[in-house]
């Protein structure tokens, strides 16, 4: 094993440049550690994880072990001391698990490009194709993707494991950790759900951001941050409103960005979340405004969704969107949101530094264009 990553000097604790740096040396270590046992099952696991290595250095803003990070240093960790090293090395486990989540989202939501580039199982279902290997190569590329996903957050754990945490710190951060990764599967499960027409309430909408994304995003990644120094109960409790409050407008951010964003900027199709159908809380709150006042907009939206939908269609549906005043109150909610969970940051007993640092965040992840 590798000594451990250079962790951030006490003269610049939470700087985002240095931070990002780190995260990326600890997950690019991760994997030159593993490569002689990855070598021993052969180049075609070499192959797959180096497409994993690849997927998960390839970008990103880093931003759950960057809150997980911030988190632990508010608490009182110290970024000098001799567990920041293993601290910043279980931050960046997250980055597995989150290469997990978008690996396998993207099957689930049948999208080609990721960020720019071929998504997973899109790659492998090019290279059965050009290779002329038996099969159906459709097939092949998401078999592939499913286990390349599953591989993902197996390391995480071993990432965790490895990263040489005291064994107090472990206790605290165990529980912590199984809660976030059974939230993140259960959100993505009532997402499907939620796909299927089952509900389509703005309630619905909201409680899969909650556990989908503002649970794995913000809120648990801040709250192992303080497991791993210790934090008492109020600041625990001060870090998980900020966080399910910010997590949930940074979903909301996203549901616009999804149907209103510049492709060239979010790297993913015009309309992407219209033609897969996602209920939306901006989709939700549209039909519910619909249902109310013009039935036959609700009809319309209700059988677009999820279908092949053209250029001219989505800029139609888009209009109708934003007519309906959905997009004003999905504004509205990210500010409400936005407002409290700051509020809640500033009221707590985080350090005046992480306050600062976490504030900044959260005005990132919630006004962002991408």
């Amino acid at each position: 094993m590798s000594a451990g990553p250079t962790t951030p000097t006490r003269s610049a604790p939470i700087a985002p440049a240095a931070l990002v740096a780190a995260v990326d040396t600890a997950l690019t270590e991760f994997f030159t550690d593993r490569r002689d046992l990855v070598g021993e099952l052969g180049p075609v696991f070499v192959d797959a994880v180096a497409e994993l290595e690849d997927f998960v250095l390839r970008g990103g803003k880093r931003t759950r072990p960057s809150f997980a990070w911030t988190g632990w240093l508010g608490a009182g960790g110290d970024p000098a001391g001799p567990q920041a090293g293993p601290v910043l090395t279980a931050c960046a486990a997250l980055e597995l698990v989150q290469a997990c989540a978008l690996i396998h989202d993207d099957i689930i939501d049948s999208s080609r490009t990721r960020r720019g580039f071929p998504t997973v199982h899109v790659d492998f279902e090019k290279r059965h194709r050009e290779r002329e290997w038996r099969g159906d190569s459709g097939h092949f590329g998401i078999s592939v993707a499913v286990l390349i996903g599953d591989l993902a957050l197996a390391w995480a754990d071993d990432m965790v494991s490895a990263a040489g945490l005291d064994p107090a710190a472990r206790v605290r951060f165990a529980p912590v950790w199984a809660a976030m990764r059974t939230e993140v599967m259960g959100g993505q499960l009532l997402d499907i759900h939620g796909e299927a027409g089952a509900d389509d309430s703005v309630e619905a909408a909201l409680r899969i951001n909650r556990y989908k994304t503002a649970a794995y995003t913000v809120e648990r990644p801040l709250h192992l941050g303080a497991a791993l120094a210790d934090a008492d109960p109020a600041l625990i409790a001060a870090y998980r409103e900020f966080g399910t409050d910010i997590g949930i407008a940074f979903q909301l951010r996203d549901d616009l960005l999804g149907v209103f964003g510049d492709p060239a900027v979010t790297g993913k199709p015009s309309g992407d979340d219209l033609r897969e159908g996602k209920r939306t809380v901006l989709v939700a709150e549209a039909l519910r405004r619909a249902d109310a006042t013009i039935p036959a907009a609700a009809e319309l939206l209700r059988s677009s969704l999820g279908t092949d939908l053209s250029p001219d269609t989505v800029t139609r549906l888009r209009a109708l969107i934003t007519e309906l005043g959905a997009v004003d109150e999905v504004e509205r909610r990210i500010a409400d949101l936005t407002d409290r969970g700051l509020a809640a940051l500033e009221h707590s007993s985080a350090t005046p530094e992480a306050k600062e640092r976490l504030r900044a965040m959260a005005l990132a992840a919630t006004k962002r264009v991408a």
